[in-house]
């Protein structure tokens, strides 16, 4: 690994080279913040892929993508005199400093689950802090994400299970509703109850500390995997999906996830 002093340095080297760009390159000139956004949106996305991968050599390439786009914000906010890099690296070391007491003052936390406990009571403290709970949930925020946020920032004041083998009864009592309103056949209550019954399972996720996103995603992967699977199978033998029956499907589907058990596929 690198020393702090190479480092740095390459953090200048960096922030040479991007001075110069935006000085010399037609491209890299026009940016604005508007015209960045949706390409620091999907490079934020390839980040979470290569981590789901957990391919390092991609991670540290999507890290680098990531970087320049946080650094070329920076670089047009000092062209107007607004902030820069500096002001970036400033105000996130002091608020990392002001969120953690128990490092650099003289609460005492001693497990991961302490420290989380004090999270929002600290951050509304800060001079710039959310004025409510929720406040500081981006309305942006895909919603299965949303939901794992609100409900973990109401934790963190006391509202939740006083023992998580109770949410299970919530889970029931949402998936019984659903399918009342399911069998009734009215589509705009049935798709509240829905939402009602993923929220609830969403919460279970929590109180069980899985992250519902990423237990969604590694189920998506394996999906695609199994699917793959009987797709190429279904092209080796020449015989198009459509033409399979649902049984013959379920049998590739089953090789699939024995391939899986053993390491395979």
């Amino acid at each position: 690994m690198h020393t702090r002093e190479e480092k740095l340095e390459a953090f200048g080297r960096f922030l040479d080279v991007l001075d110069t760009l935006r000085e010399k390159c037609p491209w890299d000139r026009k940016q604005t913040n508007e015209s960045l956004r949706p390409n620091t949106i999907e490079e934020t996305f390839e980040l979470c892929d290569a981590l789901m991968k957990d391919d390092k050599k991609d991670i540290c390439k999507e890290l680098g993508d990531v970087l320049l786009h946080v650094c070329f914000y920076a670089k047009i906010a000092s062209e107007t005199g607004d902030f820069d890099i500096a002001d970036v690296c400033n105000r996130l070391t002091d608020k990392l400093i002001f969120r953690h007491p128990h490092v650099y003052g003289e609460v005492k936390a001693d497990t991961a689950g302490e420290v989380t406990q004090n999270w929002e009571q600290i951050k509304l403290k800060e001079k710039d802090g959310n004025k409510s709970v929720l406040g500081g949930v981006p309305d942006a925020l895909p919603s299965l994400i949303k939901a794992y946020r609100i409900q973990d920032k109401a934790r963190n004041v006391g509202f939740d299970w006083e023992r998580r083998e109770d949410v299970w009864d919530k889970v029931r009592e949402e998936l019984g509703e659903l399918e009342t309103e399911l069998a009734k056949g009215d589509p705009d209550k049935a798709t509240g109850e829905f939402g009602d019954f993923l929220f609830s399972v969403i919460n279970a996720g929590r109180l069980y500390h899985i992250n519902p996103d990423n237990a969604l995603e590694r189920t998506n992967r394996k999906f695609i995997r199994r699917f793959n699977y009987v797709e190429q199978h279904s092209i080796r033998v020449g015989k198009p999906l459509k033409e399979m029956t649902l049984g013959e499907m379920d049998a590739l589907w089953n090789e699939a996830k024995e391939l899986e058990r053993r390491g395979e596929l």
